[in-house]
C-alpha cells in the first residue's frame, strides 16, 4: 500500500529590514535604494536608525503612487528593535556564514528582521543577531545583498503588480507604458 503523505507547503516569511547607522546628510540615496529594494521584493516595513522624516515621508509617497503598504518607521533605539522584535533577527554582513548554509533555518521562520549596518556596524548587533549572514564574503552593496536574499527567501522576484497604487506600469518588450488612474480611484 503506498504511502500517503501530504506536500510540504513552504510557509513564506513576514519581512522587515532595519537600515542601521543611516547618515542623514550623507546617505539618502543609498538608503532610499535599500528601501525601494525591500518594497519591491515583498518585504512590509523598514525600520530607519537615525530617523529621517524627510525620507520616510518620500518613501510613503511611492507606496501611495505605486501601491502596496510599504512603510518607513523612525527607530531612535536600534538595539530596542531587535530586542523587541518577535521572529528571526539575520545581520547580512559578508563576514557571516554563506547564505546557503542558513537557507533552512530562515525558511522556518514566521517573522524575519533583516539588519543592514552603515558605515561602521557596532560589534554588539553581531551578538545580537540570531544569524550573521553573508550573501558573498567579498566587498559588495548592502543593496545587493538585501535583493538576492529577499528573492532567496521569499521564493520569487518582484511582484509585477501592486495594489491600491495611483499608477501601474504596464509591461512591454519595447517602450513605456504607465496606467493612472483617474482622481479619487486606485489600480
Amino acid at each position: 500500500m503506498p504511502s500517503r503523505t501530504r506536500p510540504r507547503v513552504r510557509v513564506v516569511p513576514t519581512v522587515e529590514l532595519l537600515r542601521l547607522g543611516h547618515r542623514a546628510g550623507r546617505d539618502p540615496r543609498l538608503t532610499t535604494h535599500l528601501a525601494l529594494v525591500a518594497r519591491a521584493f515583498g518585504a512590509r516595513r523598514m525600520y530607519l536608525n537615525p530617523p529621517d522624516p524627510g525620507l520616510a515621508e518620500r518613501l510613503a509617497a511611492v507606496a501611495r503612487r505605486w501601491g502596496g503598504s510599504f512603510e518607513v518607521v523612525g527607530a531612535g533605539d536600534w538595539r530596542a528593535v531587535v530586542r523587541g522584535f518577535d521572529g528571526t533577527v539575520v545581520h547580512l554582513t559578508m563576514y557571516g556564514i554563506p547564505l546557503e548554509r542558513a537557507m533552512r533555518r530562515i525558511a522556518s521562520a514566521r517573522t524575519v528582521l533583516v539588519v543592514v549596518g552603515g558605515a561602521k556596524v557596532p560589534p554588539q548587533l553581531y551578538r545580537m543577531s540570531g544569524l550573521n549572514i553573508a550573501v558573498g564574503n567579498q566587498p559588495h552593496s548592502e543593496v545587493g545583498a538585501v535583493a538576492v536574499f529577499l528573492d532567496r527567501v521569499l521564493g520569487r522576484g518582484p511582484p509585477v503588480r501592486f495594489g491600491g497604487g495611483q499608477q501601474r506600469i504596464l509591461p512591454r518588450a519595447r517602450g513605456k507604458a504607465v496606467r493612472t488612474a483617474p482622481e479619487g480611484r486606485r489600480s
